[in-house]
């Protein structure tokens, strides 16, 4: 398996999985993705149906890191995704399975599901990935006998994700920006409460946006990048983002019998990491019939998606919401759709992102290539504060089901995509508690509280606060390197 570069790197060269593992930016700016996608047979589809979700990891896997000797790979999916680690479910529930399918019912003929991905350390999907994440890394670095400063951005639910992961690793220190005062109690607390001397939190004063691009400025920075060991764990780090294709492959033959069958999945997305690994899935064989793009208020994806115009906002037009992690209004994934989208057709990619930087996006609108938005199974839509109250009121009272936020504004916009026949899987990003004052504004109760984080914003907190500017990240960094 070879990587390439979006913008054109490593087009002619070899790059292996574990030659990016480590990094985030390709040398010329660009995403690394794989020179052609993997393909799934018939007979994998049949045999992998049954598969553990360890086992089933490691066969996804395999087929993007043939450079990892098999039995090491296997390893790792088995001590990565075990009961054990994935067991903070709701109060009365059994984690009889990592990723369980809830089927909610028949809405206009279509059977609705959602997939819960929040039963991780930090109670949301990004712990499917990071947790893989952590071990690849402290892997990788036993085996070559090097260290690694982590940077990372995050909107809420990457951060303490990736801290989680990384917490007590061997050779790994983890620098993770976030927006000052603008995550939820619980998500703040849950990075700011950690303690161990290899997790240094820093408040930005601004919003997301300021942070990635402060992680990519740093990332563009290649004797920086080099001096002091930095990689990154946010999506666009290619494992991130390999590691969540996998729940795709288990969430379509929990909710099918055959692999005749197509389904549906909805994905609330600001960065565009979890929709893109959906993309991905797809490009491999698995029967995807639409893949559904759900926004916030923050309706950049969706706009492009309906409009073929792609426009990033400033700090000024970013909205704070109920649903905080999907705040972004520039999606740092997005360039890896583009790139298939346009034929693969480096130069062209090179050239929107050049105008993105310049004008602040793009206009596919009056292109051929537009029109192959739908080719790719790709339709969107938005969700509001009103719209999530609704959502969660309603699963709440017609099924019984208590969700959070994001998966409310996902369930909003999978409704207005059901096609009879056609099973809509909506993937679950966190478990209620994360954003309990919305679940208190909704349902006029409190959301439930796994044990293990009773009290948890109460802990002491650690943090430094920096302004938005990627000088003074580095000089901090620079400051604290070798913790």
């Amino acid at each position: 398996m070879n990587y390439i570069s979006t913008r054109g790197a490593g087009i002619g060269e070899r790059h292996t999985f574990s030659d990016i593992l480590l990094t985030g930016l390709a040398q010329d700016g660009g995403l690394y993705l794989p020179a052609q996608y993997p393909q799934v047979s018939d007979d994998e589809l049949a045999r992998w149906r049954t598969l553990s979700y360890a086992e089933l990891a490691f066969e996804v896997l395999a087929k993007f890191c043939d450079d990892i000797p098999a039995d090491d790979l296997r390893e790792l999916t088995r001590r990565t995704y075990r009961a054990d680690v994935y067991c903070n479910v709701r109060p009365g529930e059994q984690a009889a399975d990592i990723t369980p399918l809830t089927q909610l019912g028949v809405e206009n003929g279509a059977p609705l599901a959602l997939l819960a991905l929040s039963n991780g350390p930090t109670l949301a999907f990004k712990d499917m990935a990071m947790q893989l994440l952590g071990n690849l890394f402290e892997y990788a670095l036993a085996r070559h006998g090097q260290t690694l400063n982590i940077l990372g951005a995050t909107s809420g639910d990457t951060g303490s994700a990736a801290e989680y992961a990384m917490r007590g690793k061997a050779g790994v220190s983890v620098f993770m920006l976030s927006p000052h005062r603008k995550m939820s109690a619980f998500q703040t607390a849950q990075m700011y409460s950690l303690q161990e001397p290899n997790i240094v939190n820093i408040a930005i004063e601004g919003v997301f946006d300021d942070c990635q691009d402060i992680v990519k400025a740093v990332s563009n920075d290649h004797a920086f990048k080099a001096k002091h060991h930095i990689g990154t764990v946010n999506s666009i780090n290619w494992a991130r983002v390999v590691a969540q294709v996998v729940y795709y492959f288990k969430g379509y033959f929990a909710a099918t019998r055959s692999n005749d069958e197509r389904v549906s999945f909805t994905v609330p997305s600001g960065n565009f990491g979890n929709v893109c690994a959906g993309h991905i899935a797809r490009m491999m064989g698995l029967p995807i019939e639409k893949l559904v793009v759900a926004t916030n208020e923050n309706d950049v994806l969706d706009e492009f998606f309906r409009t073929g115009v792609y426009r990033v906002r400033g700090a000024a037009q970013t909205y704070h919401t109920s649903s905080p992690s999907m705040d972004i209004s520039k999606a740092s994934n997005f360039e890896r759709f583009v790139f298939d989208l346009l034929g693969r057709d480096p130069a062209r990619v090179l050239q929107l992102f050049r105008e993105v930087e310049q004008k602040g996006g793009f206009d596919l609108a009056a292109s051929g290539d537009f029109a192959r938005v739908r080719q790719f199974g790709f339709v969107s839509g938005s969700s509001n504060h009103t719209d999530r109250l609704a959502a969660i009121r309603d699963v709440f009272e017609r099924y019984g089901l208590m969700i959070d936020t994001h998966t409310a504004d996902g369930l909003k916009v999978a409704r207005e995509h059901l096609e009879p026949g056609v099973p809509m899987i909506v993937l679950e990003t966190a478990q209620p508690l994360k954003f309990g004052e919305t679940i208190r504004e909704a349902l006029g109760r409190e959301p439930e509280r796994p044990a293990a984080f009773a009290g948890l914003e109460a802990l002491p907190q650690r943090f430094d606060v920096l302004p938005a500017e990627a000088t003074c990240v580095k000089d901090f960094i620079a400051a604290h390197t070798g913790l």
